[in-house]
């Protein structure tokens, strides 16, 4: 069976908490463990930081979670509508950033890859980013 969920909400800090416990409340049917749910919970809120700080610099927007669940693959789209990313590859780089002056330290997408099994960027310069990650959940039997 597949289970589906999407939400959209505006593209402020406040809400990458809301992220998370929304992610945590979808996965909670597939009994994940405590570490699998933290790391979940930890690469959904730098991909939705990233939407925020990143995807529209200082102005609104929405961004939009859609989370998928087959058997015992999590699958989370993180997307923006913003700016969209100039150097995808660059972006990925641990440390880069394109905002120190706000103390950013560029592991964003470094912290994605260690925690999830697969992350996917795919961007559009003035259209927006779609961050897609997976994470293959253990079976609680």
């Amino acid at each position: 069976m597949e289970n589906h969920m999407t939400v959209t909400f505006d593209a402020i800090s406040e809400n990458e908490a809301f992220a998370r416990m929304v992610v945590s409340a979808f996965m909670v049917g597939a009994n994940p463990t405590v570490g699998e749910m933290d790391d979940v919970k930890t690469a959904v809120s730098e991909a939705v930081t990233n939407a925020v700080i990143h995807g529209y610099d200082k102005k609104t927007g929405n961004v939009m979670m859609r989370c998928s669940m087959k058997e015992n693959l999590l699958t989370i789209c993180v997307q923006d509508f913003g700016k969209g990313i100039l150097d995808i590859k660059k972006a990925r780089e641990p440390f880069y950033t394109t905002k120190p002056e706000l103390e950013r330290s560029g592991m964003g997408f470094a912290f994605m890859e260690t925690f999830m099994d697969s992350v996917d960027v795919m961007s559009v310069l003035g259209v927006g980013t779609t961050v897609t990650m997976t994470k293959c959940l253990q079976d609680q039997v």
